[in-house]
């Protein structure tokens, strides 16, 4: 993974949690998006730990510039939420979620896991606060496409979409909803593909955007 934060204290910090782990390999380091841009052409990391305010290029940009690239790596956010606009559009952009920066080393070492195994990271209480709070904000062409897409869907596809958006793991949908796991799995695949979503994340600002999830 690439670490990218403009405090080279806090890049060792994180270094030394996550290379503590046995599982996890660091493989650079970066100071701003510039850095990070080239760094991830070199090295194709499967995962960036992304800040967002640094010099230059910013996380925002260099989040964009990364998951566009051939073979993307997963980007996971860093943030407090007097910066919750510059996350709302990072994962918008891709990213694959976000942490908070006073956040345990254990779920700092648990989120890199989760997003290295390809899923998105929720934190069901700060998604809900950040997604929450500005889309309740948002303008009226993001409502309307949002309302667009929610109507391509099926009465059970919303229902997904709403418990996604809650924070809820396939397994425990799946038994909610009186269905398989595999059955869950290739529904979120179809509502992926019907809205132009990427991941978790962007199907829980959907599902905000649509009405499905009141702030």
């Amino acid at each position: 993974m690439l670490l990218v934060d403009d405090d080279a204290m806090v890049r060792t910090g994180l270094s030394m949690i996550l290379g503590s782990t046995g599982d996890i390999t660091v493989v650079g380091e970066a100071g701003d998006g510039d850095e990070a841009v080239a760094k991830v052409t070199a090295h194709a990391p499967d995962v960036v730990l992304m800040d967002i305010r640094m010099r230059r290029m910013d996380g925002l940009a260099a989040t964009a510039a990364v998951t566009a690239l051939p073979r993307p790596p997963k980007v996971l956010v860093l943030t407090t939420f007097d910066l919750d606009q510059y996350v709302f559009d990072a994962l918008g952009a891709g990213a694959s979620g976000f942490l908070l920066k006073e956040c345990s080393p254990q779920e700092i070492i648990d989120a890199v896991r989760v997003v290295g195994a390809g899923e998105a990271m929720l934190s069901p209480r700060a998604t809900k606060k950040l997604i929450g709070h500005f889309v309740s904000a948002q303008s009226n062409p993001r409502r309307h496409r949002a309302m667009t897409g929610l109507g391509t869907l099926t009465e059970r596809e919303r229902e997904i979409v709403t418990a996604v958006a809650q924070g809820k793991p396939n397994s425990v949908i799946a038994a909610e909803l009186h269905l398989s796991e595999a059955t869950v799995k290739t529904h979120i695949t179809r509502i992926f593909a019907k809205i132009n979503a990427a991941n978790r994340v962007q199907l829980t600002i959907f599902a905000y955007e649509a009405g499905l999830v009141v702030p």
